[in-house]
């Protein structure tokens, strides 16, 4: 089994996981949790934080949001809360271009190699 198939059957991940899958450090993932009700991370006997996918996804959209479209913490935070479906469906949409781009560079860089 690869290692992204055991990813994908994980249920819950460690905040050292999550901040490094958005390039962030861990610091800033408690300090969005403060800040955004939408992060609700379970917590062990030790105040260890267990990820699930959902809250993954809110970080997710949260990262998009501050990181990528350069919102405030607050303008964030009202935009969630007044707009969440069409804010959710609008980083979804920005992610999938993404991915299409990053495939047709590679087909690009593969089909110049010829």
């Amino acid at each position: 089994m690869s290692e992204e198939q055991k990813k994908d059957l994980k249920r819950f991940f460690s905040i050292k996981e999550v901040a490094e899958e958005f390039g962030v450090n861990e610091t800033l993932l408690r300090f969005w949790e403060k800040e955004f009700p939408q992060i609700s991370p379970k917590k062990g006997g030790r105040g260890i934080r267990f990820y699930t996918r959902d809250d993954i996804e809110q970080i997710r959209i949260i990262y998009n949001l501050v990181k990528v479209r350069g919102l405030k913490i607050a303008a964030a935070r009202d935009l969630l809360r007044k707009n969440k479906e069409g804010t959710t469906q609008a980083v979804e949409a920005v992610e999938h271009l993404r991915n299409a781009r990053a495939a047709l560079v590679e087909l690009r860089n593969q089909l110049s190699e010829m």
